[in-house]
């Protein structure tokens, strides 16, 4: 998720001489490109995966009293980036008054652009925090706003950074060692090593108890799970998730799973493997049945030129699964080695085959999902600019829409249809050039 760091400012400068013609207008292109950057990070922070889901979730602790304070932050930042932009309007207003600004013009403008003008009323003067009180009205100079913008910015990324690096990690890697846990608890079970009969099953139950608990904390609080950088950063997000719980776990389901192993090691290799042909086998047919079913639904949904055909399950790989368990039962080992050698390597290759097929039958609605997420990165920015109710543009939308929410789907005139679009909200953006020798 890319956030910029904290947007640039400048040095204040006071008690400045009055500036001149060229020193006005250098620093209007200055204070501009800074106003372009912070709006920038200002939308680039209202757009973070991070600060979204702290809005939808249920907050606890640290985490919920941090991001209250964050939300204040956000609403005061906004406050004087509005107050910023009035400003910067109103000195540019005044430049573009007269080419050639006279005395008093130039007096203003110093005024302006380098003294404290800028009256910001309310709560916005205030640092976004309950422990600074509210005061009627502050003023500021440009320079000023800009420093205050980047202390609240970099407070509330900070928190929000945090709390998504954390969300990012820690619940997927907990559903992952969850998952571990299912399959070693069921591997247990098989041999007998269950709670209150093997010391490794009471572990169990413990390790499924601490995961269901961690991950809930994490969810509520992820703020609590965050451990800031030890060389004392000020970047925001410096530091890493707390992860000493998760690893704890991790460490003792692994103890498990090698005591687990050993006592399967004392039965035959062969029912191991034979489970593991069955699961292989199981996935294959699994991944067949889902590529026949996604072929249909390409079929009636894409105008395409070719579908790949996909073969049913392999009957042979089954009846000689089958023979191979009834070796086993009769313990003619001598029999079933050298056949789950070449069952193993065959069932391989039969799960490698079907994961294809089903790569193969989709493709064509992978390509009109991308299709569609390009439309709709084109509509979203020509909103942003201001055009997107040009005629070209509704009409170059509205056929390429037609084509891909159409079935079936013809994906060649569709990405034709998508090019054009894109090409005219690229020409609709670009900001008009200013003919040399106008004048303002």
């Amino acid at each position: 998720m890319g956030v910029p760091g904290p947007f640039p400012g400048s040095a204040g400068r006071p008690d400045a001489p009055v500036l001149d013609r060229e020193e006005v207008d250098r620093a209007l292109a200055r204070l501009s490109a800074e106003y372009e950057a912070i709006e920038t990070s200002l939308l680039a922070l209202q757009d973070h995966a991070g600060r979204r889901l702290l809005e939808g979730a249920d907050l606890s602790g640290v985490t919920k009293e941090r991001w209250a304070a964050t939300e204040r932050s956000i609403t005061v930042l906004w406050s004087l980036f509005d107050a910023y932009t009035d400003a910067l309007e109103a000195a540019r207003v005044l430049r573009e008054r007269r080419r050639w600004p006279s005395a008093e013009d130039l007096v203003e403008l110093t005024e302006l652009l380098h003294g404290s003008g800028v009256t910001v009323a309310g709560a916005a003067a205030g640092d976004g925090t309950e422990s600074c009180p509210a005061r009627l009205s502050e003023r500021f100079s440009l320079e000023e706003l800009v420093a205050r913008m980047n202390g609240l910015y970099a407070r509330s990324l900070d928190v929000i950074v945090a709390a998504d690096a954390v969300w990012s990690a820690l619940p997927a890697r907990i559903d992952l060692l969850s998952a571990e846990l299912r399959r070693t608890r069921s591997l247990a079970h098989s041999v007998g090593v269950r709670p209150g009969e093997h010391p490794a099953g009471d572990d169990l139950e413990w390790i499924t108890d601490e995961l269901s608990r961690l991950r809930a904390e994490v969810i509520a609080d992820p703020l609590a799970f965050w451990v800031s950088s030890s060389t004392g950063s000020s970047a925001p997000g410096g530091g890493r998730p707390d992860t000493e719980r998760y690893d704890r776990a991790a460490r003792a389901l692994e103890d498990i799973r090698r005591e687990v192993e050993a006592v399967l090691d004392v039965r035959q290799d062969a029912e191991q493997r034979l489970m593991q042909l069955r699961d292989v086998l199981s996935r294959a047919d699994r991944t067949l049945t889902e590529a026949r079913q996604a072929r249909g639904e390409v079929l009636a949904k894409i105008a395409a030129s070719e579908v790949p055909a996909v073969s049913g399950p392999s009957t042979a790989l089954h009846e000689q699964l089958s023979a191979a368990a009834d070796y086993r039962r009769r313990s003619q080992w001598h029999r079933l080695s050298p056949l789950l050698d070449s069952l193993e390597e065959r069932a391989e290759d039969e799960l490698h085959r079907a994961r294809e097929s089903l790569t193969a039958v989709t493709a064509p609605l992978a390509v009109r999902a991308e299709l569609r997420g390009r439309l709709d990165a084109y509509r979203a920015k020509v909103a942003r600019h201001g055009v997107a109710e040009d005629p070209l543009l509704v009409e170059r939308y509205d056929l390429a829409r037609r084509m891909l929410w159409s079935a079936p789907c013809d994906l060649r005139a569709a990405e034709q249809a998508v090019w054009r679009y894109q090409q005219a909200a690229t020409e609709a953006c670009v900001p008009p050039q200013v003919e040399p020798g106008e004048e303002s």
